[in-house]
């Protein structure tokens, strides 16, 4: 029997990026309620972990001291000196109070998902509130203050295993790419919408790695308005190939689920139905899975997804109708429905023709480029 554990900490509740900021901390809220109404926080074979906040030492396995030294300061709320040049301030990456406690419990999570796959006392791990795959070296990015996928990969690393990082958010998934560009024992694919269109403005296909690691970074754009049935068969065109020749020990998965056709970040076109999809192709590619979180901006979107993504890590079909106990107040997260899945929404003949023929084209890009490298 597949053993899983899923990592929550109800900590999150005293955080705030503000009122205005679209990251809103009752995304996490609303998933674990929601998992709790389907009965998903007390599944056989599974377990339930608290994470504690990591320490400084274990963060600064990739980022500077100088640049958490200044998180650590912007923990009481107010910016301190210099902060813009570690991209705090207002707009993104504002300052509020408890900043560098939210980093510490985002760090914490991704490395307890890694020591209880790495040590064999679960075989797949969900930390919804993790995958900040922006944040850098020194400095924030993209709602990103430390970047706990980094830190995962590393730890995993660091214990000698090969890692395939897969990122299905709709934003390029930078920090992670550029933290292992140059390692052939990393391969990170990401698939986003592309970076002509959306923050942060990377992640096209001819960025391949550096040095010994060219080859091992995967990106594969998409057009805006790219729906899960054009998604589907690039994602199956690309990812399991190069699985099969990577072989990783371990698959560390960013789940964004901002690529939802009613996110209001982004453009993608995707429905709950083919983010189960592509999660459940993660699933079987992984002999050990760490799953993370990511983006998500639409609080009706996010609860249903992660519980979807929770539910496949566990063999779980769902009803199809959400519970009535979470529906409960739903009225004021914008829930004027009561169903899991979403209903059909076929693009306008001319558009679907567009995207598909942009996956495709970039697919062929990804094979021209990167799977020789690989023996493909």
């Amino acid at each position: 029997m597949t053993s899983t554990a899923l990592i929550h900490s109800e900590a999150w509740r005293q955080f705030d990026y503000g009122p205005s900021h679209p990251l809103r901390m009752e995304r996490l809220g609303l998933t674990w309620k929601l998992m709790e109404a389907y009965g998903l926080t007390t599944l056989p074979g599974m377990t339930l972990h608290e994470p504690e906040p990591a320490s400084q030492a274990e963060i600064e396995r990739f980022h500077v001291r100088e640049y958490l030294e200044v998180l650590k300061s912007a923990n009481t709320g107010r910016a301190p000196a210099g902060a813009p040049e570690y991209g705090l301030g207002p707009g993104d990456n504002p300052v509020f109070p408890g900043l560098w406690d939210a980093a510490r419990l985002v760090a914490a999570g991704s490395l307890l998902a890694v020591d209880l796959v790495a040590s064999g006392r679960a075989d797949r791990a969900f930390h919804f509130a993790g995958g900040l795959h922006h944040a850098h070296r020194d400095r924030a990015s993209g709602f990103c203050y430390v970047n706990d996928a980094v830190l995962a990969i590393a730890r995993l690393r660091a214990r000698g295993l090969r890692v395939a990082y897969i990122d299905i958010d709709a934003h390029h998934g930078d920090g992670v790419q550029w933290a292992f560009y140059d390692d052939p024992n990393v391969l990170t694919v990401s698939t986003h919408e592309r970076g002509e269109r959306l923050f942060p403005g990377t992640g096209f296909v001819r960025e391949v790695g550096e040095r010994d690691g060219v080859g091992f970074s995967v990106n594969l754009p998409l057009e805006a308005y790219t729906d899960s049935a054009v998604y589907l068969p690039a994602f199956d065109a690309v990812v399991p190939p190069l699985l099969s020749k990577f072989r990783p020990d371990v698959v560390v998965a960013q789940l964004g689920v901002d690529g939802h056709r009613t996110d209001p970040l982004t453009h993608l076109a995707f429905d709950v139905q083919g983010f189960a999809e592509a999660v459940r192709r993660i699933v079987g590619l992984a002999p050990r899975l760490v799953a993370l979180g990511g983006g998500g901006y639409d609080l009706r979107n996010v609860p249903r997804m992660w519980a979807v993504a929770w539910a496949v890590l566990n063999g779980v079909e769902l009803p199809a109708r959400l519970p009535a106990s979470f529906l409960a107040g739903g009225s004021a997260y914008g829930f004027e429905s009561d169903a899991l899945w979403d209903p059909p929404a076929d693009l306008p003949e001319g558009v679907q023709h567009a995207v598909r023929d942009y996956a495709d084209r970039r697919v062929d890009e990804v094979q021209q480029l990167v799977f020789p490298h690989h023996g493909l």
